[in-house]
């Protein structure tokens, strides 16, 4: 034990300051062939913050992240706060926070939680508990943002744990949570519906392509990849056949008392919130007006509206919920600052004036015009795929989208371009590694179930089976329907 904490110690020695130097010199390289010294500066600092997150932990690497990228020339302490604090997916999640705690106050959480744990198909054993859970996040993410579907459910899956009596390190909740955030990424880019990267990748080109089209594309790929990530999970971390109990819980059910009109009104505002959330987004093709009425407010405006609305109503001369227990108690400030950094370093990598972003436009595009059909195609898909799964979902479909779109339509390269937009849509959605790549990649990273190392292993894994399957599955599927 002294020789394990003893290295350990001597580890931390080493890591720590080579990362933080990391985070602080980069800045210092002189610009080499247009590379600017601030494009270096941002690099480092993310290769330094990855390692600590990687091997350290999340919170105080977090706050250097943020630090580090204060000092950065042309961004600066102001951009590092409205980036990344004042950036409304931060407010997104720590209003949607609030919600979730105080739905996780009522009995609906565990109805939910006892309705799907007495499924008799899923309690046959513990394979086939975990796959329906996933099952049922795949088909409800089609048609619900990542972010939404994700606060949902993660208080559910909690939710089960407990009730099953599962220790949060135990490999069973290590696979249900790396599958609860795998999964929520794979139903993002299987299709258009609520989903914004595959459009802002379509877009990008100045193409068009269809609802069914995209479906067409992306749908197959997802699917198998899905069932592959659930294989990969079972196989590598190998959780106990039989681990789980259900007897015990399968009574508790019983036991469970009627609604008080509390839970009642906290019930009609979560709801309220979801509505909110989701129904524009089915009026974006039944009546355009009501989309485009609702969706100019954004995703931060249910919440909030939400979380006003519990701290004003009073039931029995309580309020739903006070502010301040919801902060201490509902929110997991670690991985909300980790979000925080994550967003600022995203700001700082497609940031003009640093301008990594438009050095990558440039000098890849011109270097890809007169490479072969399929290379081509695996760079754009490997693109996609890598910078998605390190940095921001949105700058990836913009920019792979944007030349990819404007060699492939302005040379002849022999190359679809319907098809190939499609895949660099879906690879922008499938961002498993890091957590930069996705709010709750960040999240998962920061639990007691798994690691940002276990995260970036299986991630990974993800990631490079993507690339395959859109080379194999998404493409010639894409030459029938274009």
């Amino acid at each position: 034990m002294k020789k394990s904490l003893k290295d350990n110690r001597v580890y931390r020695a080493i890591i720590i300051p080579l990362s933080i130097t990391l985070c602080f010199i980069g800045q210092f390289i002189p610009p080499v062939n247009g590379f600017s010294s601030e494009a270096f500066g941002v690099i480092f600092i993310f290769v330094g913050v990855l390692i600590l997150w990687l091997t350290i932990g999340i919170d105080w690497p977090s706050l250097l992240c943020l630090l580090a990228l204060g000092f950065i020339n042309n961004f600066g302490f102001n951009k590092v706060l409205s980036s990344s604090l004042g950036n409304s997916t931060f407010a997104f999640l720590l209003f949607t926070f609030v919600c979730t705690y105080a739905l996780s106050k009522t009995s609906l959480i565990k109805r939910i939680a006892y309705t799907f744990i007495n499924f008799k198909l899923a309690q046959k054993n513990s394979y086939l508990f975990i796959f329906f859970f996933l099952l049922a996040t795949l088909i409800l993410g089609l048609f619900i943002s990542p972010s939404v579907l994700f606060v949902i459910l993660l208080p559910i899956l909690e939710e089960i744990l407990n009730l099953l009596e599962v220790d949060k390190k135990d490999k069973i909740s290590k696979v249900l949570m790396l599958g609860l955030g795998f999964t929520v990424s794979i139903s993002s880019g299987m299709t258009p519906i609520a989903h914004v990267f595959p459009l802002l990748a379509i877009n990008a080109a100045n193409i068009e392509v269809s609802t069914f089209q995209y479906i067409a594309v992306a749908f197959p790929t997802g699917l198998i990849l899905f069932l592959l990530m659930y294989l990969f999970l079972l196989i590598f971390i190998r959780p106990e056949k039989n681990g789980l109990n259900f007897q015990k819980v399968s009574k508790l059910k019983e036991t469970t008392q009627k609604f008080s009109k509390k839970e009642i009104i906290t019930l009609i505002i979560f709801i309220t919130v979801l509505v909110l959330w989701i129904v524009p987004s089915i009026f974006e093709f039944i009546y355009y007006p009501i989309y485009e009425f609702f969706n100019k407010y954004g995703t931060v405006m249910p919440p909030l509206l939400g979380t006003l609305l519990l701290c004003v109503i009073r039931v029995e001369n309580e309020p739903l919920i006070t502010f301040d227990e919801a902060l201490k108690k509902g929110i997991p400030w670690g991985s909300l600052i980790m979000c925080a950094s994550t967003l600022a370093l995203g700001e700082a990598i497609k940031s003009d004036q640093i301008g990594i972003i438009t050095f990558l436009q440039g000098t890849l595009g011109n270097s890809l015009v007169n490479l072969s059909p399929i290379l081509l195609l695996f760079i754009f898909a490997i693109w996609a795929a890598l910078q998605t799964n390190l940095s921001s979902n949105m700058v990836t479909a913009t920019l792979v989208g944007t030349v990819a779109g404007t060699i492939i339509s302005s040379t002849f390269t022999g190359l679809n371009l319907e098809a190939t937009i499609c895949i660099v849509g879906m690879l922008s959605s499938f961002a498993f590694a890091t957590p930069p790549s996705m709010p709750h990649i960040a999240i998962i990273s920061s639990t007691e179930s798994c690691s940002t190392k276990d995260v970036f292993i299986y991630g990974s894994l993800l990631m490079v089976t993507s690339v395959m399957l859109s080379l194999v599955i998404s493409y010639p599927i894409g030459l029938l329907v274009f």
